[in-house]
């Protein structure tokens, strides 16, 4: 086919090129080289209708083994699908599994976490208070003792100013300046040991708030439904907020 196209171009190359007839749209071409490029062109031609036609008749039998290795291919295919699928079916079922049970560790580490804290809590708590209690005791009685204390001084020292005639109504300041401070300092020490304690119980409910947060976290994530990418971090936090 190719010597064809090229005795074609040619052809066109020699009618291009020819000397032209004056007056008239004809031209003067070499008739033997026309001649031998239409014989080398007729020459051509039945070889590649010959070959065109081998084609043709290879044609069923190509496409037949096309759509034969093409069925064995989907099938193939479609076996490596099924295949894969039921392999990630099942990776999917143990990343499933394993989750859970992950999950469920974490929860009853949990509660044995929260148990233990708020024992502990209960415990410090109870600690606290009888601490607080016992000073609080203690500086009351302390307030109570220095009051008493201060008020028999005082009541001496009145006694002792009465018996003096020049100095009774000193006797009577001093005596109301010294029942006033031990008063304000009786009052001082009850202000702090009630200050002393309530910090404590403070710090005791801030204990139980974030515990009882904690142990509502565990359970919300034990009751929401398990999956694969969010199984891979801690359902909850023990830090303290």
């Amino acid at each position: 086919m190719y010597r064809v196209f090229e005795a074609l171009d040619e052809l066109v190359t020699i009618v291009e090129e020819a000397r032209g007839v004056p007056m008239t749209s004809g031209c003067v071409v070499p008739r033997g080289d026309l001649l031998e490029l239409l014989d080398d062109i007729r020459d051509a031609i039945p070889r590649e209708l010959d070959d065109a036609q081998d084609v043709l008749d290879h044609r069923d039998s190509m496409i037949s083994k096309a759509k034969h290795e093409s069925e064995q291919g989907v099938g193939q295919a479609r076996e490596e699908a099924d295949r894969t699928l039921a392999e990630a079916r099942a990776e999917a079922e143990r990343m499933v599994a394993d989750a859970r049970a992950h999950a469920e560790r974490l929860v009853a580490e949990a509660e044995r976490e929260a148990e233990r804290v708020v024992a502990a809590g209960r415990h410090e708590y109870e600690d606290l208070v009888g601490r607080s209690r016992d000073e609080s005791e203690r500086m009351i009685q302390a307030g109570r003792a220095s009051y008493e204390r201060a008020v028999e001084e005082g009541r001496n020292e009145q006694h002792r100013l009465v018996q003096q005639t020049e100095v009774v109504q000193a006797a009577h300041a001093e005596s109301a300046r010294v029942l006033d401070a031990a008063s304000g300092e009786a009052n001082r020490l009850r202000a702090e040991c009630d200050a002393y304690v309530d910090a404590k119980l403070a710090d005791f409910e801030d204990l139980l708030a974030h515990t009882l947060r904690t142990v509502g976290k565990g359970r919300a994530s034990l009751r929401a439904p398990v999956t694969s990418s969010s199984a891979s971090g801690a359902p909850f936090d023990y830090a303290r907020d």
